[in-house]
């Protein structure tokens, strides 16, 4: 479903419309939430795109979000930092004999967002992992002032991981931080106490549940489903006050 661009209002700030995925791990499905939220606001008639600043070994997640942002932006752009070695980044990147400096991703990201309503980055690796010579995604998102999504997916274990991550986060940082719990394959008794322990330690708002995709699912497709579209509006209302962005009816 689409609707019309004039049933939105501009941002209200540059903060409110920057928000920084990352993650528990790796492999955790930070490019499925980030590409689907990308899909999911520009089908609402926002101008969004996504970016991975970094990646090490192949690019198939920065292909994914230059997909999901419509190919508004190069490859290049969405991934300007990219090496061969499937290490750490910052590892691959002295292998290569080039350094990335903090300032030079913040800067970049900081470009791209001028010409969008909203813009997601996602970060490589989990969020201590390191990205450049001195910082990982923590420092990253702490520079741009972004909100943070914090995926996870929703397996025992869960609640002491995000738990981690938010305690690694400087506090203002953490009381904006958003929780999405990437569904198993089949609902069980820990998932379903996973939501309820979170309670105790994130508003329930700022908690989202994705249902789980089949691997390789496209886009369209599993935007096609009410459930996925539900978590989506959710996690679109919480994460940078998009709320002020969306039609009354969606709110």
């Amino acid at each position: 479903m689409r609707f019309r661009s004039s049933a939105f209002r501009a941002p209200r700030s540059a903060f409110d419309r920057l928000v920084f995925v990352t993650g528990t791990d790796t492999g955790v499905g930070k490019t499925v939430v980030a590409a689907l939220l990308t899909h999911h606001l520009r089908q609402a008639g926002l101008r969004v795109a996504a970016l991975k600043p970094i990646c090490s070994g192949g690019r198939g997640d920065a292909r994914a979000l230059r997909a999901a942002g419509g190919g508004a932006l190069t490859l290049d752009e969405v991934n300007p930092w990219h090496f061969r070695a499937a290490l750490a980044p910052l590892l691959a990147a002295r292998g290569e004999g080039r350094p990335v400096r903090l300032a030079q991703v913040a800067a970049h990201v900081r470009r791209v967002q001028k010409r969008f309503d909203y813009l997601l980055v996602e970060g490589a690796g989990g969020l201590l992992s390191p990205l450049g010579e001195g910082f990982s995604s923590r420092e990253l998102l702490t520079t741009l002032r972004a909100t943070p999504v914090v995926v996870c997916p929703n397996r025992l274990g869960a609640l002491n991981q995000v738990l981690l991550v938010l305690a690694a986060l400087a506090p203002a940082l953490a009381r904006r931080a958003i929780v999405v719990l990437t569904a198993p394959r089949r609902v069980n008794l820990v998932s379903r106490a996973n939501l309820d322990l979170l309670a105790a330690h994130v508003p329930a708002e700022r908690v989202v549940e994705l249902p789980r995709l089949p691997p390789g699912a496209r886009l369209e497709s599993a935007l096609s489903r009410p459930a996925v579209r539900r978590a989506l509006d959710a996690l679109a209302r919480v994460s940078a006050r998009v709320v002020s962005l969306l039609p009354r009816g969606r709110r």
